[in-house]
């Protein structure tokens, strides 16, 4: 038993054979899928999936690189969708220095209200981090994330900004890029992450894992990068998906 802690199943590029990919899933023995809707496009979409399919929940919240289109109402908007029964978290949220679409100040706005709503609401977040490492723990420090705690999507840093997440009650969670032979950080970074704090993930369509890489990734995936998990633990990976499925029913407080 498997769980997809986080994909984008609702994505256009599924459109063709989403009922396909699901099923292969299943037969993948992956479980529980958390899907993640994150401005307003891709939020009622996921929604709509987790609504259809027992075994697929959502994340709902607002991504960095589309800070600048969030209004007041779309804030409020999120903090009601919170009461969904198959609502887990809030996200992906965070920060995004890489892909310059939204201002690094409107970024900042948006990262802080949506933990604050997570306190509110005592939901965990989703982070998103890309090439804002610091900034990212800094927020998630002065705004006291550590009572809500959360993941670390695709985790991409350091050991020692990992140590820092860790710290605040976050799970570290890798996605198909720890499969790719010239992962040097990641690998070693898993290494070292503590098996109660682990998670696994497709991202999916993005990111395939090692032999699909360039391709679009799907749920079915995530059971490659337990396989590359567990190597680099040296554990066998019926363990390895028995810790990581019992890590994420924990954080999303899944049945």
């Amino acid at each position: 038993m498997l769980i997809d802690t986080h994909a984008h199943l609702n994505a256009p590029q599924f459109d063709e054979d989403r009922q396909q990919v699901i099923e292969r899933a299943q037969q993948n023995g992956i479980r529980r899928i958390i899907n993640v809707g994150f401005n307003r496009e891709t939020i009622p979409s996921s929604i709509a999936l987790a609504e259809q399919y027992d075994f697929i929940y959502s994340a709902v919240g607002w991504h960095p690189t589309d800070a600048k289109d969030m209004l007041p109402e779309d804030l409020e908007w999120i903090e009601s969708l919170c009461q969904h029964e198959k609502v887990v978290a809030i996200g992906e949220i965070g920060l995004d220095y890489y892909w310059d679409t939204s201002p690094k100040e409107v970024q900042d706005r948006v990262f802080r209200e949506q933990i604050r709503l997570a306190r509110k609401v005592g939901l965990p977040i989703v982070i998103h981090n890309r090439d804002a490492h610091h900034d990212v723990v800094q927020t998630l420090r002065e705004e006291g994330a550590a009572e809500t705690g959360g993941v670390m999507h695709c985790y991409s840093g350091s050991w020692e900004t990992a140590k820092q997440c860790l710290d605040m009650n976050f799970y570290i969670s890798f996605g198909g890029p720890v499969t790719f032979k010239n992962a040097k950080q990641p690998k070693e970074v898993l290494e070292k992450v503590p098996l109660d704090r682990l998670l696994i993930e497709t991202d999916a369509p993005y990111l395939a894992p090692h032999p699909y890489r360039g391709k679009r990734n799907e749920s079915a995936y995530v059971r490659l990068v337990a396989e590359t998990a567990a190597e680099i633990k040296g554990i066998s990976v019926e363990e390895l998906a028995e810790i990581t499925t019992r890590n994420a029913m924990d954080l999303f407080r899944l049945k």
